[in-house]
């Protein structure tokens, strides 16, 4: 049995040095590849599926194929890959569907947030297209209708336009996702346009030239300077002597538009003789109306067939109001928060000291009183005071009797 038990011993002293070797002897070269692998991988965030922005099929419409995702600007639209580009194309999804002999060809283009959408809708928009409502803001042209809705801009072409094709693609606005955060915020520049007297559907926003030459800008892209981070809108008013375009361009600093404004209202001035040449815009509309002025970091520009008084009344309407939010201020170095940390404690001495003398001129002050009302002197140091024995002689006779009897 003894032999037995040293057996088994033995056995678990040598498997348990094996073990505790393997141990020491690192991991595995299965275990180091593994550790390779992750060590070299790269975490990648793919963006959201895009198929999923148009359906396969819907309200009795059929794809004829899968929806097509596309990522090239160019293959979307040669001639304004550009401007979809300044408004921030992420990608675009082509489909074609088909029902009862009906088609219908859809094209969803996907951009970095609203305003790039609101941008590339109203590129897309020609003024005097009439007004659809669908989704956050449509319009129409016979079987041509557009519509946007968060990020999101959908071209639509049916073979024949129905009284129901507009609530088919309500249908198509519904599912589409909406940014949350600074990805759904509209143009800032778009709330200092004057609502009075605006024409609908003749707005236009841009973020750079080919936006802004595509959606019928007054002056050269050039002269607006997008590079120093412009934004422009456009819109057309119905004066009662004309129409009357107002362009707001929206510059990052006070200063850049007091520049801007000195370099256009120069231009205007130029005439004939300006360089570059006025455009179309300019050149049709009546020289004694065109007028430039500037509200903060706003540059505005009328133009157009307005007479003078009614165009001025029109800019003086643009205003820019500046939303001051209070900031934190620092708290200084640490040498001035060591300063004023003795301060206070200088501070709490000299009250403290102060809080001393009154109380004991009070405490003392009132004791002198007390002593003074009494008819003794006002100090204690010179009274008299000891110790005595009151030995009279009848009270030695009662101690001595005491002591005798005991």
């Amino acid at each position: 049995m003894i032999r037995r038990i040293g057996f088994f011993v033995m056995l678990a002293v040598v498997a348990g040095g094996q073990l505790m070797g393997a141990q020491a002897a690192g991991p595995s070269s299965t275990e180091k590849k593994s550790a390779a692998i992750k060590k070299n991988a790269t975490m990648l965030t793919l963006p959201p599926s895009p198929v999923a922005v148009l359906p396969d099929a819907f309200d009795g419409w059929a794809s004829t194929e899968p929806p097509k995702t596309v990522n090239d600007a160019a293959a979307l639209d040669a001639a304004n890959a550009a401007a979809l580009k300044e408004y921030g194309l992420q990608f675009g999804v082509v489909a074609n569907y088909k029902r009862e002999g009906e088609t219908l060809s859809l094209r969803a283009l996907r951009f970095e947030d609203e305003s790039g959408a609101y941008g590339a809708y109203s590129f897309y928009r020609q003024n005097g297209w009439s007004k659809a409502s669908i989704g956050t803001g449509g319009a129409a042209d016979k079987n041509h209708v557009i519509f946007w809705r968060g990020d999101t801009v959908v071209d639509a072409t049916f073979s024949q336009i129905e009284p129901m094709s507009a609530g088919e693609l309500r249908e198509i606005a519904e599912k589409l996702p909406v940014p949350s955060g600074n990805r759904d915020i509209a143009p800032p520049v778009l709330g200092y346009l004057p609502q009075a007297n605006l024409q609908g559907q003749t707005t236009h926003y841009a973020l750079g030239p080919a936006g802004y030459a595509g959606g019928g800008g007054v002056l050269p892209a050039g002269l607006v300077r997008f590079d120093l981070g412009a934004e422009t809108a456009t819109a057309n008013y119905s004066l009662a002597s004309g129409i009357a375009t107002l362009t707001v361009i929206d510059y990052p600093t006070p200063q850049i538009a007091q520049a801007q404004e000195s370099a256009i209202r120069a231009y205007i001035k130029a005439g004939s003789a300006a360089q570059p040449a006025w455009p179309k815009p300019l050149t049709d509309s009546d020289a004694a109306s065109l007028e430039v002025r500037r509200s903060g970091v706003l540059v505005a520009l009328v133009s157009g067939d307005a007479i003078p008084d009614e165009s001025h009344r029109l800019i003086e309407l643009v205003h820019f109001e500046a939303n001051v939010t209070s900031m934190g201020q620092p708290q200084g170095s640490e040498v001035q928060k060591t300063a004023r940390l003795l301060m206070g404690i200088v501070g709490l001495v000299i009250i403290g000291s102060l809080a001393a003398i009154l109380l004991g001129f009070f405490l003392g002050g009132g004791r002198a009183l007390y002593r003074v009302s009494r008819g003794l002197p006002a100090s204690s140091v010179y009274d008299e005071e000891f110790i005595h024995l009151d030995l009279r002689e009848e009270t030695v006779k009662e101690v001595v009797v005491v002591v005798e009897k005991r």
